[in-house]
């Protein structure tokens, strides 16, 4: 097992994935995001991104996202490849890295997909070796995230649910529970999203990312695919409810990679997220507070998309309507704009 390592902290609130068309409007703007995450090989060299990014570290806190190491690789990692990710952290000193719990590398060509592992005994070993050789490198735990899946392999011994818990124990990693990807899989392979949040050991879990999927129709099955391309649908709202309700605040980050919107999109998707947590966490305390009185007094309904909410926080209960598809009360400003005047 790697030894421990320190954990350094985004703060529990939304942060946005930054893409290229933002950089310029980041810096200028200056907007109130949470945090921002990056994709390491983006900066892994020179050019006006990195000075940039240089900037903006400064401004909000970092998370470097890897996409390239291909952990379940059983060659091993590129050195390589895991020496310039090095000098990422080194540079950037960012609060978080992750990676994903896939391999994308065969015989020195690098594939551009995450493919899924069989999760049994032999690929456990394989990917915790490579874990802790990139603790060991990068001297800080990395966050392991769950994968979008369309097949599994039927000579699995466990789940990945499991496999997961089992990679922590081993490695002393942390967990970056990707909720969408959970959704995804869920409906693809036909198993239950919430018991697979249920059985991550909690406390391992040290960030959360949402994004919208695409649906498609193979014959007469219907498809999801993860690919970031939308906003956050409903049914994964829903999902991210649960977690939270369980986890409580976590670092959350809005991903959106393909037909990127402006940048007022994001903020808005990000203060979704920031108000949900909040309202999960408000009623949590008015409930403590009304158990710890001799007198009960009514408190306002749980947060949820599957029952229609009028009382309590106003912003909430608008919050509960326009995730719900119902139209937005005419006092209320657009999410965007609402969040950009905050801004």
């Amino acid at each position: 097992m790697s030894r421990a390592f320190q954990a350094l902290a985004i703060p529990a609130t939304a942060g946005i994935g930054l893409r290229s068309p933002h950089i310029s409007e980041m810096l200028t703007r200056r907007p109130a995001a949470g945090w921002l995450e990056v994709h390491a090989e983006n900066y892994m060299g020179d050019g006006a991104g990195v000075e940039a990014l240089e900037r903006l570290r400064h401004i909000y806190p970092l998370s470097v996202h890897g996409v390239g190491l291909s952990l379940g690789s059983a060659q091993g990692l590129d050195r390589d490849h895991l020496e310039r990710l090095r000098k990422v952290c080194e540079r950037f000193q960012p609060d978080l890295v992750s990676e994903h719990l896939a391999w994308s590398v065969a015989d020195g060509a690098y594939l551009n997909d995450l493919l899924p592992l069989r999760y049994d005994e032999e690929a456990l070993a394989i990917v915790a070796r490579n874990v802790e050789t990139v603790q060991d490198t990068l001297k800080r735990q990395v966050l392991i995230e769950n994968l979008s899946a369309y097949l599994a392999f039927a000579d699995s011994s466990v789940n990945e649910a499991e496999f997961l818990t089992e990679l922590v124990a081993k490695t002393g990693c942390g967990l970056l529970l990707d909720v969408n990807n959970v959704h995804v899989s869920a409906h693809n392979l036909q198993y239950d999203a919430r018991a697979f949040i249920d059985a991550l050991p909690a406390d391992s879990i040290g960030e959360i990312h949402l994004a919208g999927h695409a649906i498609n129709q193979v014959g007469a099955d219907t498809v999801l695919i993860d690919d970031h391309g939308s906003r956050v649908p409903p049914v994964v709202w829903t999902l991210y409810h649960h977690a939270i309700s369980r986890l409580g605040p976590r670092p959350t980050l809005i991903e959106w990679d393909t037909d990127v919107p402006v940048l007022d999109v994001l903020l808005g998707e990000a203060m979704w997220a920031d108000m949900l947590s909040a309202s999960i966490m408000f009623n949590r305390k008015q409930a403590a507070r009304q158990a710890a009185t001799a007198k009960p007094r009514p408190i306002s309904t749980l947060l949820s998309f599957e029952s229609d909410m009028r009382s309590g926080m106003p912003v909430l209960a608008a919050f509960a309507a326009v995730k719900a598809g119902q139209a937005m009360p005419a006092a209320m400003p657009p999410v965007e704009g609402g969040y950009h005047a905050a801004a």
